[in-house]
């Protein structure tokens, strides 16, 4: 297993100041503990670095479990993704809602002309909910976040990478594309998928199991 500059780095912090919680890490790394979650994940699920409840981190001098960070490394996007919840950009907000809860996601996605344009999340929903905003007569088109402000995954893409954007965009799903040429020549997204932490979750629990 290679690890990254940053993998590495960590590991040479631990070393010297274990125990050590991921607050100090980030601190001594300039960097939020955001974006150490997916690097601290890998080190103790391989066996390198030991976490300890209210203690912090320590380095364990095992590393014996390479062969399960190499299997998830070969796991894609295709092979655990999932059927998205999709609405066009003039649905209306309350139709959206119940879409929503009827299908029990935190992310719909949004297409004109069968193509990805945006997303809404239930944060969003919940901003024009508790607004002065007649939901009944907004389309989603107003609220969604639009393309390009969205992060996307490909069916080619291992599933720790897409663990890895969830976890420091802070998102609940990913829609998963494939990049399409219109017939006016034009490139655009096709969603094919969504990958979210119940996929993951249910990854790693699988995985678990066998």
């Amino acid at each position: 297993m290679k690890l990254t500059k940053r993998q590495e780095e960590i590991i040479e912090l631990v070393k010297k100041n274990q125990p050590i919680t991921s607050e100090k890490i980030a601190k001594l790394l300039n960097v939020t503990r955001a974006a150490l979650r997916p690097d601290l994940a890998i080190l103790t699920m391989t066996g390198i670095l030991e976490a300890r409840p209210k203690v912090g981190y320590l380095y364990s001098k095992k590393g014996n479990n390479n062969i399960i960070y190499d299997y998830i490394k070969e796991i894609t996007v295709a092979d655990i993704k999932t059927k998205p919840v999709v609405v066009t950009e003039d649905t209306i907000v309350y139709d959206a809602i119940i879409q929503l809860f009827l299908n029990d996601v935190g992310t719909i996605f949004v297409v004109h002309n069968g193509y990805l344009t945006g997303a809404v999340s239930r944060k969003d929903f919940l901003k024009i909910a508790i607004g002065n905003t007649d939901v009944h007569k907004v389309p989603v088109g107003v609220i969604m976040t639009r393309m390009p402000n969205i992060i996307t995954v490909m069916d080619e893409d291992s599933a720790y990478d897409a663990a890895k954007k969830i976890i420091e965009h802070e998102v609940d799903s990913l829609p998963v594309i494939e990049k399409v040429v219109t017939e006016e020549g034009k490139e655009a997204l096709k969603i094919t998928g969504k990958v979210s932490k119940t996929n993951i979750t249910k990854l790693f629990v699988n995985l678990c199991s066998m």
